[in-house]
C-alpha cells in the first residue's frame, strides 16, 4: 500500500476506534456494574441500547453537517461531547444516570462513525477506496481484541469507573490527532448549501436508491449479528461457561481475529472478481456458518469450542461483507458522501440497537438465543442480497 494510503488509514482507523472502545472496553464490567448498582442484568444491558440508539440516530446530523461545514468541525464537537460524557459515566451515582450519560456518549461517538467514511470517499473510489476501507477496518478490528482485555486490566486494581477514564484519555489523544495529523478533505467550494431542503433532498435520493439501501442493509444485518453477541456475550461466557473476565476477553478477541484477517483480502478479491461477487459469496458463507451453529445447538451439541469456532468463521465472512458493502453503497454518491455515510451508519446502528433490545429481552442464559439471532441475521442478509441483485451486477475487471 502507498505510504499516503497507509498514513490516512492509520489516522482514520484510530479515530474510528473511539466508538468501539466505548462499547467493548467495558463489556467485562457489565456483570460487576449490575451487581454494584443492585439491578437486574437487563438494566446493565440498557446502557448498551441507549448508546447505540444515540450512536445511530445522531449520524443523521453529523453527515449533513460534514457536507456543509467540512469534515473536521463536526469531529471536534462530537469528541469533546464524548469526552465530557465519558467522565460523567465514571462518576454516575445510579444505573439510570449511567444509561443517560451513555446516551450522551453515543451522541458524541456518532461523529467518528460516519465522517471517516466520507473522508475516504472524498479522495478515493473503487479498489483504492476498498483497500483503504479494509485497512481502516483492520485498525478498528484490533479494538475488540484489545479493548475488553484493557478493560479487565483497568478494572482489577481500580474498579469499573477506570474503564471510562481510560476512554476519556483515548479521546484526548484523538483530538490531538485531528488537530495536527488529519487534513481537511472537503474544500469550501465543494460544500453543500446551509439549507435544510438540501439535506432532505439528499436523504430522498438515497432512500429511493435500491442499490444503496440494499448494500447498506446487508451490512446492517451483519452488524446486528455482532451486536447481538455484544449484548449477551459477557453473561453467556462468564455465567454459563464459567470463564473469568480475562478469559472472556481472550475468547472475545477471537471474534475479531477472523474478521480482520479476512478483511485484508477484500480489496484484492474485489479487484479480481468485482465487489458484488465478493459480497455474494461472503453472505452465503456467513448464512451457512450461522445456520450450522444453530442446527448443532438444537441437536444438543452445546460445546464451547464449536460455538467459538463457528462464530470466528462467521465473522471472517463478515470481514469481507462489511467493508465491501460500505464502499459499494457510497461509490455513486460522491457529492453527498457525508450524508450517505451518515444515513447508512444510522440505519445500521438502528438494526444493531434493535438486535440488542430483542436478544436482551429473550435471553435465557443459554447459547440458543444468540445462535438463533445470528442465524436470522444470516438469512436476512441472503434475502437482501437476492433483492439487491435485481440491479445488474458490476462488470468483473479484466
Amino acid at each position: 500500500m502507498k505510504p499516503e494510503l497507509m498514513r490516512m488509514a492509520l489516522i482514520l482507523g484510530l479515530l474510528s476506534c473511539v466508538g468501539p472502545f466505548a462499547i467493548d472496553m467495558y463489556l467485562p464490567a457489565m456483570p460487576v456494574m449490575a451487581e454494584e448498582y443492585g439491578v437486574p442484568t437487563a438494566m446493565s444491558q440498557y446502557t448498551l441500547v441507549s448508546f447505540f440508539i444515540a450512536f445511530g440516530i445522531c449520524q443523521l446530523f453529523y453527515g449533513p453537517a460534514a457536507d456543509m461545514f467540512g469534515r473536521k468541525p463536526p469531529l471536534y464537537f462530537g469528541l469533546v461531547l464524548f469526552l465530557i460524557a465519558s467522565v460523567g459515566c465514571a462518576l454516575a451515582p445510579t444505573i439510570e444516570w449511567l444509561i443517560a450519560l451513555r446516551f450522551v456518549q453515543g451522541i458524541g461517538a456518532a461523529s467518528v462513525m460516519s465522517i471517516p467514511r466520507a473522508i475516504i470517499r472524498d479522495r478515493y473510489t473503487g479498489t483504492e477506496a476498498t483497500r483503504l476501507m479494509t485497512t481502516v477496518m483492520l485498525v478498528i478490528s484490533i479494538s475488540p481484541m484489545l479493548a475488553p482485555l484493557v478493560g479487565s486490566l483497568l478494572m482489577a486494581p481500580f474498579g469499573w469507573p477506570a474503564v471510562f477514564y481510560g476512554v476519556a484519555l483515548a479521546t484526548v489523544a484523538s483530538l490531538f490527532l485531528i488537530r495536527f495529523a488529519l487534513p481537511e478533505t472537503l474544500s469550501v467550494s465543494a460544500r453543500t448549501p446551509l439549507e435544510l431542503s438540501a439535506m432532505f433532498d439528499a436523504f430522498r435520493v438515497l432512500l429511493r436508491d435500491a442499490y444503496f439501501m440494499g448494500m447498506t442493509l446487508i451490512g446492517g444485518v451483519g452488524m446486528a449479528s455482532f451486536f447481538a453477541f455484544l449484548s449477551v456475550s459477557s453473561f453467556l461466557y462468564t455465567d454459563y461457561y464459567g470463564l473469568t473476565s480475562t478469559q472472556f476477553s481472550l475468547a472475545f478477541a477471537l471474534n475479531a481475529l477472523g474478521f480482520f484477517t479476512a478483511s485484508q483480502f477484500a480489496a484484492n478479491l474485489c479487484e479480481r472478481f468485482g465487489g458484488v461477487a465478493v459480497v455474494k459469496w461472503a453472505v452465503v458463507g456467513f448464512a451457512l456458518s450461522a445456520a450450522v451453529n444453530l442446527l448443532l445447538n438444537l441437536l444438543g451439541m452445546d460445546d464451547f469450542a464449536i460455538l467459538v469456532g463457528l462464530l470466528l468463521l462467521g465473522n471472517a465472512f463478515l470481514g469481507l461483507v462489511l467493508p465491501t458493502t460500505m464502499v459499494l453503497s457510497l461509490d455513486e454518491h460522491g457529492p453527498i458522501a457525508g450524508t450517505a455515510a451518515s444515513l447508512g451508519g444510522t440505519l445500521q446502528m438502528m438494526l444493531g440497537a434493535a438486535a440488542i433490545g430483542i436478544v436482551s429481552a429473550v435471553f435465557d442464559g443459554t447459547p440458543l438465543t444468540l445462535v438463533a439471532a445470528i442465524a436470522i441475521c444470516g438469512a436476512l442478509a441472503a434475502v437482501l442480497f437476492m433483492l439487491t441483485l435485481r440491479r445488474p451486477a458490476e462488470p468483473v475487471p479484466t
